[in-house]
């Protein structure tokens, strides 16, 4: 098929390469004449694992193209797909500006039938907008409005599209049901299923996913916080919920809060439908408040151990981007601890492999950069680590002791075990489980 995707953000340029890995001609268009300019020299703008082997092979292979012109990016497309920001706004509502803005383009430049599709996570009743606008300057036998909202984890967002648990599509349109089915039967031979639903449910069943996974995170991380205060092991408790079949093992790791593009955002965005439909939604404005107090719970624990005044005091930061394999920062908690130590003083060295130079554009000079994880280290009264990246799963405790003032370490994602640690002479405090001190364990109650 020749597929337009409009949007190269995550979404959109991991969308648009996996596509014309399976022999589709794909061009993705970006008002960023900038950014466009990179990707046409071979420049992959996010970091994701694996996108670069297949942005590559698909352009040198004449199936993947990047332009800043809309109409002559369409004129041949079956399929356009509308990959743009969703931002909250000030209340919490997805703001819709960009998708429409694009919708009422379109509206006045498809000629043949083309199916729009709606890839970014947006409110339910969005396909309705997209199609009262097109309407307007098009006839209905022109174009069909697709949901179809993607499920991708960032670093693993290559897997995920190539290898999909489920696709789902929202349309009542046969014609359109049967151009997707064709597109996207190649991903599916394994036996997953494409599961078609109308608009609405497809739009629904996206902000569902995101607030429910959101909910587990949440949960486990108001038990580990009530394990710390009764003197139990949250690890210990999640291996023994996660066996149990109808809970399952995924999302149930205690640790700083979710943050990224996807949960914050669909949350807050779930909750204020809910309002607009005269629903209180409990569990959800739940989540986001403990979520909102669990970002912190890292940095007062360090201030518990040394006082609220930091000043004189340097905490290295291993981890900025809000999860492993990515480079991204949106609502990473490692940027509410920074915030929170800075404001009491302490000075901040920090490291993490991808995510460093999207933090130094925010911070600038404010706090320091190390080139490794060890070169933060130096003078550090204490270590922090915040984002669980698998180079910090093993590191030389020997070399960590030899570069920090004091052997102190506060593990916001409970990488290391509790007698290793004794045992190296350290004060290590993590999530829901017991403070090791240098000579024994105790249990250690922050308050909310």
């Amino acid at each position: 098929m020749n597929i337009t995707v409009v949007g190269t953000g995550y979404v959109g340029l991991v969308s648009g390469t996996c596509f014309a890995e399976t022999g589709n001609t794909v061009t993705c268009v970006d008002i960023d004449a900038a950014k466009v300019e990179r990707m046409k020299r071979g420049e992959v703008p996010i970091y994701e694992p694996g996108l670069e082997i297949l942005f590559e092979r698909n352009t040198k292979q004449g199936r993947l193209f990047f332009s800043t012109d809309l109409a002559g990016s369409i004129k041949d497309a079956e399929v356009i797909f509308l990959a743009l920001p969703t931002p909250p706004g000030a209340d919490g509502s997805a703001d819709l500006k960009y998708i429409l803005g694009v919708a009422e383009e379109l509206s006045h430049m498809i000629t043949d039938y083309t199916v729009i599709v709606d890839k970014s996570t947006v409110p339910v009743g969005t396909a309705d907008k997209v199609h009262e606008i097109l309407s307007k300057g098009l006839s209905e036998d022109l174009f069909d409005v697709v949901s179809n909202p993607e499920f991708l984890r960032e670093g693993a967002a290559i897997n995920d599209f190539l290898k999909p648990d489920r696709v789902v599509i929202g349309t009542s349109s046969k014609r359109a049901q049967k151009t997707l089915r064709r597109l996207y039967e190649p991903f599916v031979r394994s036996g997953n299923p494409i599961i078609f639903m109308d608009e609405r449910s497809a739009e629904m069943t996206k902000y569902a996913a995101n607030s429910y996974l959101a909910t587990r995170i949440s949960f486990m991380n108001e038990i580990a916080n009530l394990c710390e205060k009764v003197g139990a092991d949250v690890d210990m408790v999640r291996k023994g919920i996660g066996s149990d079949t109808r809970i399952g093992k995924r999302f149930l790791f205690a640790g700083v809060g979710y943050g990224g593009s996807c949960f914050p955002k669909d949350v807050l965005a779930l909750t204020k439908t809910a309002m607009e439909y005269e629903y209180d939604f409990k569990i959800l404005n739940a989540v986001n408040n403990v979520n909102a107090i669990q970002k912190n719970i890292l940095a007062k624990k360090v201030k518990a151990y040394f006082g609220n005044d930091l000043s004189g005091k340097t905490i290295a930061i291993w981890g900025l981007a809000f999860k492993p394999n990515t480079d991204d920062i949106r609502e990473a908690p490692a940027l509410y601890i920074i915030n929170e130590l800075l404001e009491a003083g302490a000075t901040i060295k920090t490291f993490d492999p991808e995510a460093m130079a999207n933090v130094k554009a925010l911070y600038g000079d404010k706090i320091q950069f190390a080139d490794d994880q060890y070169e933060a280290l130096i003078g550090a009264d204490a270590l922090a680590i915040v984002t669980e990246w698998n180079v910090f799963r093993t590191p030389s405790f020997k070399v960590i002791k030899k570069l920090l003032s004091e052997n102190i370490i506060f593990d916001g994602r409970n990488l290391y075990d509790l007698e290793n640690m004794e045992e190296l002479g350290f004060h290590y405090e993590s999530i829901g489980r017991e403070v090791v001190t240098r000579k024994n364990t105790k249990r250690l109650t922050i308050e909310n």
